[in-house]
């Protein structure tokens, strides 16, 4: 079964055509939707989940965080436009016309391939002089609450961006399964940024990366630097 092509080309054929200015209140515009899709959805679960909180409190909302997740709004838009200037020079290149399985193959592949990455990237971003520097910010957040996933320095909100844009030059994805990955790691981010479990206990199990595992990673900064999964801690030893 093949997804709908012709439909899909015909919205890649309008975003080709964009200006640059048309690009750069896109890719604003689409950012902050998807900033405030995170919070609502943080704030929806924190309502309704009858689980038990992981921490007493969450961390209190300031105007410094407020400052900061508006900066990694920029810096995500300005990942988005290096990646249009790439797909319009020839650098990435996108199918149009991928099956059903092709999309949940480059989806599963991009998660794999992403969590490895982000692995050794967030291991780095806690050596000491690179933590003092840029990471520490983020772990000002012991607990958590609906900002923490956007408390970020520019630099580490860039370089995620950036090493998603080397995969997408490696390999022609799609861009459905491109934007369905973008929107998994965006609901992942804020479920694992939840002062509640969101996961049954067995998905630990499973190696999943689950909102305890990453809170852990908030109480203990040497252990759990996994993002989708456990794998590679429980493999490097930096598991709890």
């Amino acid at each position: 079964m093949n997804f709908n092509g012709a439909v899909f080309s015909g919205y890649l054929e309008i975003f080709w055509q964009f200006s640059w200015l048309q690009w750069l209140v896109f890719s604003v515009i689409i950012n902050i939707f998807l900033y405030f899709f995170s919070i609502s959805l943080y704030i929806f679960i924190d309502r309704t989940c009858r689980k038990n909180v992981l921490q007493g409190k969450n961390h209190p909302v300031t105007r410094s965080d407020l400052y900061l997740s508006f900066l990694t709004i920029i810096c995500n838009s300005l990942v988005m436009l290096i990646g249009v200037f790439l797909w319009k020079t020839g650098w990435i290149e996108l199918t149009i016309h991928p099956s059903v399985t092709e999309i949940v193959s480059e989806v599963i592949a991009l998660l794999l391939l992403m969590d490895v990455l982000m692995y050794f990237f967030h291991y780095a971003a806690h050596l000491p002089f690179v933590y003092k520097r840029i990471h520490g910010k983020h772990h000002q957040h012991v607990s958590t609450n609906f900002l923490s996933l956007f408390v970020l320095h520019p630099l580490e909100t860039i370089g995620f961006g950036l090493m998603m844009l080397v995969l997408l030059m490696c390999y022609d994805f799609s861009a459905v399964s491109i934007s369905v990955y973008l929107l998994i790691n965006l609901v992942w981010g804020t479920i694992g940024h939840l002062n509640r479990e969101f996961f049954p206990a067995s998905f630990d199990r499973i190696f999943v990366g689950t909102t305890r595992f990453h809170n852990q990673h908030h109480l203990d900064e040497t252990k759990n630097f996994g993002f989708y999964t456990s794998i590679w801690d429980r493999l490097f030893g930096t598991y709890r």
